[in-house]
């Protein structure tokens, strides 16, 4: 299964010209667009003059509206209320924070201009102590915040990961995935759906999360962090923020470290839950990130990691499989 943005160099053809076309409803029509990433969305950089922007040209199927909204909320709000940088919403000419644009043979497109931020992805290495304090910083918010009205995010809670209408396909699918890898992988998902079905979903440990807090959504400048890019956020363990930021990095050997070191910082605004689940966030977020590969074949990332992805998962899972098992009933 994979999303329409995979079709390849026709389609980012077509988000170009989207973009282009959104841009008319900010009056910045004639200005240069240009392709930074591909993921559920198409991310493209605006510059006018002296101004400049990030553009955000939405995959079909993904959020609604009412959910983009959602997560705009959000973002404001922890800005105002937690001290969380995050960058600014830019309104259309008319005040609309979402435009809605055609894309000739096909259904509109939704669209939400940003503020560029300044600053630089942090390194692999990046201090992790931080991360864990300004993800804890996040946490307490969304314990605390009162949603607006019509406020509505997606879950991430084990259906929408692995259920039949899995939000990034099915692992089952993925490159690499032979009769031995998914016998395996079929063993890990059990023992995850058992051991996350035992912890619940409380609100002290599930809420709204950022779901993506590795360093690609990350800017460091003049030592101070902001987060972007906050298109997955939505309910979820508190714990799996933090496998979140382990993403693509889980089989290195400074993982514990980098583990402790967040844990270090997020104590200093907050107790963690679920601390001795940790490596079944860990692993659950690894086949998320397994089945995203094999839909989501236009992220370069994608194409560079491929079924060596999920041979790597496979040896995770064996080793995790060792010390963690269903639960008995």
């Amino acid at each position: 299964m994979s999303h329409d943005l995979s079709g390849g160099p026709e389609v980012l053809t077509r988000m170009a010209a989207v973009a282009v076309r959104a841009l008319e409803s900010y009056d910045l029509d004639g200005s240069q667009v240009t392709l930074l990433n591909v993921s559920e969305n198409a991310t493209f950089r605006v510059d006018a003059g002296e101004f400049s922007a990030v553009l955000r040209v939405h995959r079909h199927g993904y959020h609604e509206l009412a959910a983009i909204h959602s997560e705009l909320a959000w973002l404001d709000a922890l800005r105002a209320d937690a001290g969380v940088r995050t960058p600014h919403v830019l309104p259309a000419a008319g005040g609309s924070r979402v435009v809605t644009v055609p894309d000739p043979g096909n259904p509109p497109r939704d669209c939400v201009l940003f503020e560029l931020l300044p600053g630089t992805e942090p390194p692999e290495e990046q201090d992790f102590e931080e991360l864990g304090e300004l993800t804890a910083r996040m946490h307490q918010h969304a314990r605390r915040w009162v949603q607006p009205p019509g406020f509505t995010r997606f879950h991430w809670d084990f259906d929408a990961a692995f259920g039949p209408r899995a939000r990034w396909g099915q692992w089952r699918e993925a490159l690499g995935v032979g009769p031995a890898e998914r016998e395996l992988l079929d063993r890990l998902e059990r023992v995850l759906r058992d051991r996350l079905a035992g912890l619940g979903t409380d609100p002290s440990r599930y809420g709204l999360i950022h779901g993506d807090l590795r360093q690609a959504n990350l800017l460091v400048d003049g030592g101070r962090t902001s987060v972007i890019d906050f298109d997955d956020c939505g309910f979820g363990w508190y714990s799996y923020d933090l496998a979140a930021a382990l993403s693509f990095i889980e089989h290195r050997p400074q993982v514990p470290e980098l583990i402790d070191s967040w844990l270090r910082g997020y104590r200093r605004v907050a107790e963690p839950v679920d601390e001795a689940e940790i490596p079944t966030f860990i692993l659950y977020r690894r086949l998320l990130l397994t089945a995203w590969i094999g839909s989501h074949s236009a992220a370069a990332i994608a194409g560079e990691l491929g079924a060596g992805y999920t041979l790597g998962t496979c040896e995770l899972a064996e080793s995790y499989l060792g010390s963690h098992r269903v639960h008995p009933s």
